[in-house]
């Protein structure tokens, strides 16, 4: 009992629970079936770490498996002595009094051998040893009955000594089993060396695949801690800017309100003053006496009094008239530095990314192409422009690129095109074929091209087509350069900007800005103006 129990411990797979099949090690030390822990390691593919069925060890990148020589050949010592081989209704031919496992069969005799008499079996060559079988029907030929010992090169087939001779098969090109078998199994083998190196290049791909999304989420999180940062510290600029502000418009308020008052304050004693002078012209104006009217001495006074007045109020009126009017130039002057919070914010995203003035080489263009004086726009001509011929023409097709070439850094540059018109905009190598099919942007490994057709996108590269889902938004696209990070990316600008794709590519050689326009009149690409981003 206990030495089923070691049997049990040492000889059977943990998920399967059966006798170890062709066992393998992982790191850990734990042995398993290769297809039972080849299921496991596929099935834990989609999360993107792996780990062991027994101890959980986890790793990141798939396990490779190692064959466990001194486990196979424990296996195959216990192997005789396995129930599954007493199930199998197979034992020895001559061992009558009673039922012993079978190990190997001998074809020319039809019997089962145990290991005993496999032992004292004839050895010689028409006695074919093969593993144990309970179907003999695919050992023999199904026209002849006799054992099958050549292969037909011609027809693929196993036949015996009879199709040989005077069978169907007669004439034919054959070999012996072992010969033929010998050469599929050395085409199996470089077969699997063929296989064992693509899936070498595969985990090496999946490999370069990982770093890359790694290196990008670390990038996204860098950019994200950035803008969080930016936009925190914007918010306490704008704070502290807004009390500035209010601060400011208080104090406006204050000053101007002490200065209505203390106008308010002149003029009521004013109006007191003036009430008295006219109860005097009134009670002057009630008497009946002319006598008395004539000779009143300040009579002549009032009018003096009235004339002076009049500078007064014309001076509270200009007071007045100004008491409602904050100084709006103090007010602007402070809120000024919120376009230095602008710049600050468009520095601390865009800073690395700079607009270079790109201008359009007349000596590259088709002669299809008309070329604006300041070399920014590209539109189809219904003539020739009879330009003298150069090598760096572009002749069948109406391209042109940029004088200017970038080999390094962050860069980035605006176009605009007609509302229906059809057009390539991109970037390429300087090395790009000027003649034939493979000179069109898009169309070959040396160019990356943005293609619209009336309202559709479509990204081309080495002649693959990715069409854009989306319709075309807006006649304005950017297209963005990380030339060290290998990326080029497209954006159309509409409102929000929309991302349309970005290339992904190690860079060999400096790149020209890239236009194309098709062969209708009215089309055209114009390169923005520069600006600073």
């Amino acid at each position: 009992m206990a030495s089923a129990d070691v049997r049990k411990e040492l000889l059977d797979c943990s998920i399967c629970l059966n006798t170890y099949t062709d066992p393998v090690t992982l790191r850990c030390g734990h042995n398993f079936c290769r297809g039972c822990i080849d299921s496991v390691l596929d099935s834990q593919k989609v999360s993107g770490c792996y780990s062991c069925p027994e101890c959980r060890a986890e790793c990141l990148e798939r396990p490779v498996l190692v064959r466990n020589i001194t486990l196979c050949n424990i296996v195959e010592s216990f192997q005789p002595a396995q129930p599954h081989q007493k199930e199998s209704g197979v034992f020895c031919t001559y061992c009558v009094d009673c039922s012993v496992p079978v190990v190997k069969f001998c074809l020319l005799c039809e019997a089962s051998l145990c290991d005993k008499h496999l032992r004292v079996h004839s050895k010689s060559p028409e006695h074919i040893i093969t593993d144990p079988t309970t179907s003999l029907g695919s050992r023999k030929c199904s026209v002849h009955k006799k054992i099958l010992e050549y292969y037909c090169t011609e027809d693929n087939t196993c036949i015996c000594v009879s199709c040989r001779l005077d069978g169907e098969h007669q004439g034919h090109k054959v070999e012996k089993l072992e010969e033929a078998s010998e050469k599929k199994k050395n085409k199996l083998r470089n077969d699997l060396l063929n296989l064992i190196t693509e899936r070498e290049k595969a985990e090496k791909r999946v490999q370069k695949l990982q770093e890359g999304m790694r290196s990008t989420h670390g990038k996204s999180a860098d950019v994200k801690a950035r803008v969080t940062a930016l936009i925190t510290d914007l918010r306490r600029q704008l704070e502290d800017l807004e009390k500035k502000v209010l601060a400011e418009v208080c104090r406006q308020e204050e000053q101007m309100s002490l200065s209505i008052s203390h106008s308010i304050q002149q003029l009521e004693i004013k109006k007191k003053h003036l009430s008295g002078k006219m109860g005097d012209i009134e009670k002057l104006c009630n008497m009946f006496d002319p006598l008395t009217v004539l000779q009143e001495p300040d009579a002549c006074d009032l009018c003096d009094t009235e004339e002076g007045g009049n500078g007064d109020t014309e001076g509270h009126d200009k007071c007045h008239q100004g008491a409602g009017d904050l100084d709006v130039a103090l007010i602007s002057q402070t809120l000024h530095a919120l376009s230095g919070i602008i710049t600050e914010v468009n520095g601390g995203i865009y800073s690395k990314y700079i607009m270079t003035d790109v201008s359009l080489d007349v000596n590259t263009a088709s002669d299809y192409l008309n070329i604006s004086n300041d070399r920014k726009t590209a539109s189809y001509a219904t003539t020739g422009q009879d330009r003298p011929v150069r090598p760096e023409r572009f002749h069948s097709y109406n391209h042109v690129i940029s004088s200017q070439s970038f080999s390094s850094g962050k860069h980035y540059w605006e176009a605009e095109c007609n509302e229906t018109g059809g057009w390539d905009i991109g970037m390429c190598y300087p090395s790009i074929e000027r003649k034939g099919n493979r000179s069109q942007i898009g169309y070959n490994n040396k160019s990356w091209c943005l293609h619209r057709n009336i309202n559709q996108y479509a990204v081309i590269y080495d002649s693959k087509v990715i069409q854009i889902p989306h319709s075309v938004s807006s006649n304005r696209v950017r297209i963005c350069l990380d030339y060290e990070a290998g990326q080029l990316s497209f954006y159309e600008l509409c409102d929000p900007i929309r991302h349309l794709h970005t290339f992904t590519a190690t860079f060999t050689e400096p790149l020209h800005v890239a236009l194309g326009v098709f062969c209708t009149q009215g089309y055209w690409v114009k390169i923005l103006p520069y600006k600073c981003l």
